[in-house]
């Protein structure tokens, strides 16, 4: 008889859903990709919006519903994605959003209209929303506890360089192609990951509990809500109708999330994991570091552009010392944070970042010489860096495994309210200070918001050093589960 058949049906159950090199492997670059193109829609459209308005028309607010129609669902239906891969299989839901997300780019490069280009940046953040929070625990199922750092480095690298990288590959795509060639882009992209994911990533589910219907609704309508009223407060007031409805009815929905996931049997976010110094705390600093990285990018892209005078690939080109540095030092910050602990590496980078944000505003003149704005434009990346690796590793963890899903969902929502908060309340202080009608308007409106983003990300860098410090070895939260045996009849 062949020496396989001999082999124990449980031991062939055990072996089969225990993570494998190769498939570790896979699972990284089909789950880093996937986040790449989701987080680089992030900001990906900024500097195209010129000629998007020359080809399709629109009005100012038309124009910024490009971008923050994406961002809105995205951020609103994050944990409802990733409740849906928990109940109906994580893989199976990855394999819908990254469907959804392709066919959505290819509708906005094909858009005849303003209004179907905004639909279509709609229906991209549904997709994104449900491909998004499912890469990480498909890559958490697939590589062994002890290589989990390295390879949350390398997805850490990866997503760090598409949120930063966006207005550089809009601006180069639009400056030497075409504005359509921004969604274009996610289509080969999509359609080559969808058989890779169909047959390299193992399946996996959350706890198999039912879909928390109620929590979905409080969370969903509080967030958009609240983004809502961010992304309009620039440019409509702060005390406009729409604009404050919507931050005090989303406030009140998101107070009754919280209340619903206290006392609910089985909510979309219980609240008791924010009982967890280390799921409240790395939470915090991630809500408070895409807030002042966001802001910054957001200003200083078109300081760049229109103080300096660089095109937007020359913008962008300038900005690679930050925006580049994920590449090259995320990897080596999984690694440290295998060996000493995420805590202290998350802590530092925020830290760099705030002061490569602080010199920055200290430096920003009229007419300043890139070699000046160069020390800080390195600190800052090596410290965006140093975060998103160690971070993502944190956030999955400070929970159970059949936690990770909604774990993920939640980091992930709070990010993109906090980079929409950033924009809005950065863009705030901007217009209070300065304004577009000089360069030296611009400046003295750049300067504060760059302060007030420094200080920001250093009060993210306090709320990881809330992190209780952790061991070296990986705590049973961390490990994989080991399959029961079935028992087979005789």
């Amino acid at each position: 008889m062949p020496k396989e058949l001999k082999e124990p049906r449980e031991s062939r159950e055990a072996r089969e859903t225990s993570p494998t090199r190769a498939g570790a492997v896979w699972a990284l670059v089909v789950t880093s990709v996937a986040g790449f193109m989701a987080s680089l829609d992030n900001l990906v459209v900024t500097t195209a919006l010129p000629s998007i308005r020359e080809d399709l028309g629109g009005e100012l607010h038309d124009l910024e519903w490009t971008v923050s129609a994406y961002t809105l669902t995205f951020a609103v239906l994050l944990m409802f994605g990733a409740a849906l891969g928990d109940r109906f299989g994580r893989r199976r839901l990855f394999l819908v959003g990254i469907t959804v997300f392709t066919g959505a780019s290819a509708a906005a490069a094909v858009a005849p209209g303003i209004d179907s280009l905004i639909a279509a940046r709609a229906v991209q953040g549904v997709g994104a929303a449900i491909m998004m929070p499912l890469t990480l625990t498909l890559l958490t199922a697939a590589v062994p506890p002890a290589r989990r750092g390295m390879a949350y480095g390398v997805w850490g690298a990866v997503n760090g360089l598409a949120v930063a990288s966006g207005p550089l590959i809009g601006g180069s795509l639009t400056e030497h192609i075409s504005w359509q060639w921004i969604f274009w882009l996610n289509v080969p992209l999509g359609l080559a990951l969808l058989p890779l994911a169909r047959l390299r990533l193992r399946e996996s589910h959350g706890t198999g509990a039912p879909l928390d219907i109620i929590g979905t609704v409080l969370a969903s309508g509080g967030l958009f809500g609240i983004v809502y009223g961010l992304v309009r407060g620039p440019a409509d007031g702060w005390t406009a109708g729409p604009v404050l409805l919507g931050l005090v009815a989303g406030t009140v929905l998101l107070s009754g999330f919280v209340l619903h996931g206290v006392r609910a049997a089985n909510p979309m976010l219980p609240m008791r994991l924010f009982r967890s110094r280390a799921f409240a705390g790395i939470n915090a600093a991630s809500m408070l570091m895409f807030l002042g990285m966001f802001g910054s990018i957001f200003l200083l892209s078109q300081y760049m552009q229109g103080v300096l005078g660089y095109s937007p690939t020359e913008a962008g080109l300038r900005m690679l010392p930050w925006t580049g540095m994920p590449m090259l030092v995320a990897p080596i910050a999984g690694i440290l944070s295998d060996r000493i602990g995420g805590r202290p590496v998350v802590a530092t980078g925020l830290f760099l970042q705030a002061a490569g944000l602080g010199y920055l505003g200290y430096v920003v003149t009229t007419d300043v010489s890139y070699t000046a704005q160069l020390p800080g434009l390195i600190i800052s990346g090596i410290g965006m860096a140093l975060f998103f690796a160690p971070a993502s590793h944190l956030v999955m963890s400070s929970v159970r495994p059949t936690e990770q899903g909604m774990a993920s969902g939640a980091n992930n929502a709070l990010r993109e309210v906090g980079g929409a908060l950033g924009i809005a309340v950065m863009s705030s202080i901007f217009a209070a200070q300065g304004g577009y009608e000089t360069p030296q308007t611009f400046v003295d409106g750049l300067r504060p918001a760059l302060a007030v983003g420094a200080a920001v990300v250093a009060l993210a860098g306090a709320a990881a050093l809330a992190i209780p410090r952790r061991t070296l070895t990986p705590t049973p939260t961390e490990q994989t589960p080991t399959p029961t045996p079935r028992k087979v009849p005789a």
